[in-house]
């Protein structure tokens, strides 16, 4: 596989927030290969506020929004209980960085492991890149 297509949820476009994945102002969408990354454009979460905690139609939608741009990772500081929901979708990786692209390019230098879990299909792993 050559390109990856990754969403970051965020507030400003340069941090990751500190919310869960679902509640981000917008995605920014990024190509993403062993050898870098590339910005490929913004997208906004106009998806009404959840009915409760973990509403499943909540990340049935966020789930459309995304397979709808190509996405196949997501990376975000946080995410909630519909993680289990998520990651039927996609590869999904937690990162302790505050700025996107410290995160982008810890996702480059480990991309053989994104590759690899995404090949696995269904019920993907959770990469858990807080401590490096």
């Amino acid at each position: 596989m050559e390109t990856m297509r990754l969403a970051v949820a965020t507030d400003c476009g340069e941090c990751f927030m500190g919310r869960h994945f679902g509640d981000a102002e917008f995605y920014e969408i990024f190509e993403i290969s062993g050898s870098g990354y590339e910005y490929v454009g913004r997208v906004t979460n106009n998806l009404d506020e959840e009915e409760g905690h973990a509403d499943p139609k909540k990340a049935k939608g966020i789930v459309g929004l995304l397979v709808e741009q190509g996405v196949q990772v997501t990376i975000a500081k946080v995410f909630g209980p519909n993680i289990m929901r998520i990651k039927k979708h996609f590869v999904c990786v937690l990162a302790s960085h505050d700025k996107i692209s410290d995160g982008l390019d810890m996702l480059v230098g480990r991309y053989p492991k994104i590759v690899a879990e995404h090949g696995v299909g269904g019920e993907r792993g959770f990469l858990d890149w807080r401590d490096g």
